[in-house]
């Protein structure tokens, strides 16, 4: 059985075929505008065809049970968008749209670090930061779609701003948050006459991002840790959060945690110490993603794979 996954990402997009656990084919192009991305899409179908359903992994918010695209942030003009529609009708096969954490999260939990679990949560940790819940041994996606969106969670009165929201777990804990603490801190250092090694005048710090600060933290330089210790810091809060609501035997956390594991372990593990309920924390494991840069491609897959068998199983 060889099924369709369509990843639609912020400035990219990428239509695979596949089977339940393999890529077979790809195709990638630039997001553009609606119009134009949709075309591309459908191309690419076309040229991959035949397979027995498709599955749509997309940013949020979503209406998931309606197939419906809800003007996503990173998506500027897609503004309810009936995409499983578009695409079913077009094709005559059923399609199935997915926030890509939870496609994440199904990606993670059949074929990655969640395997065996019955609960598990997965944070995406990339521009942004979200969550996918698969409580007793399904995805939890909420009254509408919208569960997990842990990245909106307040957890300080001030701090960057990540979901539109100052002092948010996304603000303290995505590539976007990082970097804006990265900024912020070689600010502070320059006007004091000390700047930092990769801010030593305005145009560069214009132009740090979290893969640069991550480089000089890795080769021990004092002020990129500090700014992955406070990050590091902040997670683990955000982490006993959802460890005392959901009471998860483990937490995969992809992207920026995944590549630099090193830098946030064991600031994360104090402060989760700290702040979560001992008996709920002994069972938890947090580990980084396992399926690597192929993640956005497998989750769109299992998107497919998911609904397909959900729906032929009664």
């Amino acid at each position: 059985m060889r099924y369709i996954g369509v990843d639609i990402g912020g400035t990219k997009c990428a239509v695979v075929l596949g089977d339940e656990r393999n890529i077979l084919e790809k195709i990638r192009f630039d997001t553009k505008d609606v119009g134009a991305t949709l075309d591309l899409i459908y191309g690419a179908i076309e040229q991959l065809m035949p397979a027995a359903a498709i599955g749509v992994s997309c940013g949020g918010p979503l209406d998931e049970k309606r197939g419906i695209i809800m003007s996503p942030p990173n998506l500027p003009g897609w503004d309810e968008i009936h995409i499983t529609e578009l695409l079913s009708s077009r094709f005559g096969i059923p399609a199935y749209l997915c926030n890509d954490a939870n496609a994440c999260a199904l990606a993670e939990w059949r074929l990655g670090a969640g395997q065996g679990c019955e609960n598990m949560i997965f944070l995406t940790f990339g521009t942004g930061l979200g969550a996918g819940l698969i409580l007793n041994g399904r995805l939890f996606s909420g009254s509408n779609g919208n569960a997990g969106e842990a990245g909106h969670i307040r957890l300080a009165p001030r701090g960057p701003v990540g979901y539109g929201k100052a002092g948010s777990f996304e603000g303290f804990c995505s590539g976007g948050g990082i970097a804006q603490l990265a900024k912020a801190l070689a600010e502070e250092r320059l006007l004091s006459g000390c700047p930092v090694a990769w801010g030593k005048e305005t145009e560069q710090i214009d132009n740090i991002t979290t893969k640069t600060v991550a480089e000089y933290a890795k080769q021990g330089d004092v002020d990129a840790l500090s700014v992955f210790n406070q990050s590091a810091e902040m997670l683990g809060r955000g982490l006993a959060v959802l460890i005392d609501l959901f009471n998860p035997e483990r937490i995969v956390i992809g992207s920026v945690y995944a590549r630099c594991e090193e830098l946030f372990k064991e600031g994360m593990l104090r402060a989760l110490s700290e702040e979560a309920l001992p008996a709920s924390l002994s069972v938890c494991r947090v580990v980084p993603a396992a399926l690597g840069e192929q993640i956005g491609d497998l989750a769109a897959l299992t998107v497919a794979t998911e609904g397909f068998r959900g729906e032929n199983n009664g």
